[in-house]
């Protein structure tokens, strides 16, 4: 089963299937040559001994007698494995000479062109056996006797058929040694062609974890090519992936350590008293950096389930929704958090928006989107939430963004303020390229900020 799936065993089995096919149909031809050169040798023979006895016959009395030298049938004593056969018939078509009821040429049967003799050659049975017969006219011109004398000459086919088996035998035993000459020629050109193949993997295999480096072109012939490069550019995007992930651990233990040192050492200063009301003031504000730590955890395991759902949307998992009804239970949802901010949330679709996405990215984008726009956004003030077809839109009259940093708040944890964990509008940012959709900022109505997302519709 391992040799199965090997290149070499692969491409020396088929070429094995295609020389047993040729050598059967070089068997097969070589037994029809074969034939038809037995069938011109003893065809010529059988004429020789129907000339013969031919001219053996002779007219007396007005009776036609046949003398049929030994000579006549000894040319096939000694190299015919199958028996003769012969009848003399006079004009009258009767008997002279010879065996009864030997057959007689069907009708129609031509008559040979490659001798000159008024002969004809066919296949017959007789007493069971195939044979194979010539039936030779004699012109027999007498003052009393004017007319066509027959002579019948029949061998069985036993040398024929031995003679093109012969053949057939020898043809595929030369056919067999140049085959599996020809195999081992390939077993070796093969094992010389997979070398660089063999290197290239223990290359590879040798390799440590964290090496990715590109693999060398030079070892390989140049249809592999092509398969090293790809190798390449995957394991370049490898790296990048792994860069990237080591970044973002990076900044996130960074992220993390400040709230931590700063929650610990609240903690310590409050256990350094033994007023009640410092305890108090203590615990609410560790309380307050707890909550900061959970949404930054939260937002951590958001990115984490961006990138699983990247992969899925990549691995054809994407599912046809309607946008607009996503934003509708949003706005549900995130409605009393607006409330109790003093800020109108405003919903603005009049239509099924169709596309294909991820639903559960596709509702962290929104999530995103709404809760950035309504912390930035003062009492009073208005988002408002818009579904086009193709277009999503997130408005508020908050402060807005300068143009200069725009491009910057997608970097994660960027902050403009001392606000926020800077991944909101990165995990946002993310999940546009997930979904080849392109997102852009823009100055509100209001004079506050406008986010688009277009979408590639369904």
């Amino acid at each position: 089963m391992r040799d199965a799936n090997s290149l070499r065993w692969r491409l020396l089995w088929n070429l094995a299937l295609l020389l047993v096919v040729l050598m059967l149909a070089s068997g097969l031809s070589a037994y029809w040559n074969g034939r038809e050169a037995a069938d011109t040798a003893y065809d010529r023979t059988l004429l020789a001994s129907a000339r013969t006895i031919a001219a053996g016959l002779s007219q007396r009395d007005g009776t036609l007698s046949a003398d049929v030298p030994y000579v006549a049938l000894d040319t096939f004593a000694y190299d015919s494995a199958g028996r003769i056969y012969y009848q003399v018939n006079d004009i009258h078509q009767r008997l002279i000479s010879g065996y009864e009821n030997l057959p007689a040429p069907p009708p129609g049967t031509p008559r040979t062109d490659d001798y000159p003799a008024l002969a004809r050659f066919y296949d017959a049975q007789y007493l069971g056996q195939d044979v194979r017969v010539v039936s030779l006219l004699k012109p027999v011109t007498e003052p009393n006797m004017n007319g066509m004398a027959e002579i019948r000459v029949a061998e069985t086919e036993e040398a024929r058929v031995r003679m093109a088996r012969g053949l057939m035998a020898d043809t595929l035993l030369r056919l067999g040694m140049l085959a599996l000459g020809a195999l081992l020629l390939v077993w070796f050109a093969v094992s010389a062609a997979l070398r660089p193949l063999e290197r290239l993997r223990s290359a590879v295999e040798e390799r440590q974890p964290d090496d990715l480096r590109p693999l060398p072109l030079v070892e390989v012939q140049r249809e592999l090519w092509p398969l090293v490069q790809s190798l390449n550019h995957f394991t370049e995007r490898l790296r990048g992936q792994f860069e990237r992930q080591a970044q973002f651990i990076a900044e996130a233990a960074h992220e993390l350590r400040t709230p931590l040192a700063a929650l610990k050492a609240r903690v310590e200063l409050g256990l350094r008293s033994n007023e009640p009301p410092v305890w108090r003031q203590t615990l609410e504000s560790v309380a307050q950096g707890t909550d900061r730590l959970t949404h930054l955890a939260n937002q951590l395991l958001s990115l984490a389930r961006v990138e699983n759902g990247a992969r899925a949307i990549a691995e054809g998992g994407a599912q046809r929704l309607d946008l607009s009804q996503l934003a509708r239970e949003l706005g549900m949802a995130m409605a009393p958090l607006a409330h109790a901010r003093g800020v109108a949330l405003a919903l603005e679709a009049e239509q099924p928006v169709w596309l294909r996405g991820e639903p559960t990215l596709l509702n962290e984008l929104l999530s995103n989107l709404v809760d950035n726009a309504l912390a930035h956004t003062p009492p009073g003030g208005n988002v408002i939430l818009r579904v086009n077809p193709g277009v999503l839109e997130v408005e508020d009259d908050g402060p807005g963004i300068p143009a200069d940093e725009r491009d910057r708040v997608f970097e994660r944890f960027y902050r403009r303020g001392a606000h926020g964990t800077g991944l909101g509008l990165a995990i946002v940012g993310e999940i546009c390229r997930a979904h080849l959709a392109q997102i852009s900022l823009h100055d509100g109505e209001q004079g506050g900020l406008k986010v688009r997302v277009s979408f590639i519709g369904d």
